[in-house]
């Protein structure tokens, strides 16, 4: 005798619930930086921005293009908060990677590169006028020379407090590429450090100068405790088993509120 068709789908159901509940308590008896071993893809747009101001006169064609007026700034984020989109951090995105954390339904990652004085004076202010948070990838050493183009540490410090995350960009902004051990421990290790003394957080996160590493970047930037890295490549998904090589959308000076918007809905 054949078993009814309602009998089946009550024993697939049992079936599967014992195995959701098996995984849940295997994940549960795991530390919380301990990775699961699930393979996952997100789509999560991780916006990369350079200046946040005006370019000064004269200013030269890699100026103007990394140059994302303050007005213009304004408007992207406000069309973010228009259309639903909540604000990540690294940590965010790596706990959803590892460990399957639910993200918001429209996430978004907003980095800011290099550490300019405008990213003090004029992003951090609106990011906090949406409620908005930023990841600022930081150069120590263009800090530590209190060039007036650059953040200081007590303005670093200020925007940790409030909730903006604070990562490593390198100590001098230099090509990764063909290094040895000694010159990576340098670029990698010495600003981690110099940012949590600063900050009081250790800093797990790297963005490559100019978009430039190789596989042995990689290795020295996990044997470091780094757990994911940023490159200059266009895209808008992660994947957990490629996290040292996220992609990004690259904001340009350029950058139409038309052609935001279609940035951050093209799936790539």
């Amino acid at each position: 005798m054949k078993p009814k068709l309602s009998s089946i789908v009550i024993l697939l159901f049992a079936i599967g619930m014992v195995l959701l509940v098996g995984v849940s308590r295997s994940n549960a008896g795991l530390p919380e930086s301990v990775p699961d071993g699930t393979l996952r893809r997100l789509r999560v747009p991780i916006v990369m921005y350079h200046y946040i101001s005006l370019p000064p006169a004269g200013a030269d064609s890699v100026r103007l293009d990394l140059s994302v007026s303050p007005a213009n700034f304004r408007q992207q984020m406000a069309w973010l908060k228009e259309k639903g989109f909540t604000t990540i951090t690294p940590d965010d995105l790596y706990a959803a990677l590892t460990r399957g954390k639910r993200l918001p339904a429209h996430p978004v990652l907003l980095t800011f590169d290099d550490g300019y004085r405008d990213a003090y004076t004029n992003a951090f202010p609106i990011l906090k006028e949406f409620g908005f948070t930023g990841t600022f990838f930081v150069v120590s050493g263009f800090i530590d020379s209190g060039s007036s183009e650059y953040l200081t540490w007590e303005q670093v410090k200020t925007m940790a407090k409030a909730g903006m995350s604070i990562q490593n960009h390198s100590r001098t902004h230099k090509s990764m590429e063909g290094r040895d051990h000694d010159w990576l421990v340098d670029q990698i290790v010495a600003p981690g450090q110099r940012i949590e003394a600063m900050t009081g957080i250790r800093p797990r996160f790297f963005c490559y100068p100019s978009g430039y590493y190789d596989d042995n970047t990689i290795r020295e930037l996990q044997e470091a405790g780094y757990v994911a890295a940023f490159t200059t490549s266009d895209g808008t998904f992660a994947y957990t088993d490629d996290m040292m090589r996220l992609r990004r959308v690259r904001m340009h000076g350029s950058t139409t509120l038309a052609q935001f918007a279609h940035l951050m809905t093209w799936v790539r």
